[in-house]
């Protein structure tokens, strides 16, 4: 495990005998896909690092559930209602096979005061996730549904390895992605490959013909 959380950016600086610390205080945990952490409002257990797989951050509002944010291998995740206090603001979901570095609550606090370095990475990787988290809440009061479509569209063509991908999860999930109902993300998908704007292979693949294009639609 020690080599393990070496290789997270997270802990990649830490001392030997700290990140030896951490290994022993904590424990690997295994989630099928749509397997729950935790739900909103439950007391958080303990910092969790992604170690492989995905979780998702959902919370729901008039009836939909809306993503927050995607934590992949690397990201720490329930870190705010474990040092702030209070149940959990949002719900975990594994998106697939996933396996998580999890140190409790009451493990935490002993390895940050025999190594406060640590907690200093904790206050910086904080105050990235608040500035992230800022600048997509403006991004999607600032964008209508299409606009928000269009640019997960672009986002996922952009890290795809060729020019056809695949929508992350169903469409559904997309729509929780964009904080929509599926309907009208269904309705969305239609009409910009109605308009030669997108193009599907019938077997859930898509292709941008022109970025370009596609993203002047965007404000």
């Amino acid at each position: 495990m020690v080599d393990e959380l070496a290789r997270i950016p997270f802990f990649a600086e830490l001392r030997p005998e700290a990140l030896a610390l951490l290994a022993a205080a904590g424990a690997s945990r295994t989630y099928a896909a749509d397997d729950v952490l935790w739900l909103t409002g439950a007391e958080p257990d303990g910092l969790y690092v992604v170690l492989s797989g995905e979780v998702r951050i959902v919370r729901a509002r008039q009836g939909r559930q809306h993503v927050v944010h995607r934590a992949g291998p690397g990201a720490t995740i329930g870190e705010v209602p474990l040092l702030a206090g209070g149940g959990y603001p949002a719900t975990a979901v594994a998106t697939r096979t996933t396996r998580c570095f999890v140190l409790g609550a009451g493990e935490l606090r002993p390895v940050l005061d025999r190594h406060p370095e640590l907690a200093w990475r904790l206050l910086r990787h904080l105050s990235q996730r608040i500035s992230f988290l800022v600048e997509r809440l403006d991004e999607r009061h600032g964008l209508d549904v299409r606009g928000r479509v269009v640019r997960e569209l672009l986002e996922l063509s952009a890290a795809a390895t060729g020019p056809w991908f695949r929508l992350v999860g169903t469409q559904a999930d997309l729509a929780e992605e964009v904080g929509s109902a599926r309907e009208v993300v269904v309705r969305v998908l239609a009409e910009l490959r109605e308009s030669g704007h997108l193009e599907s292979d019938g077997s859930g693949r898509y292709r941008i013909p022109d970025r370009e294009t596609l993203a002047a639609l965007t404000p």
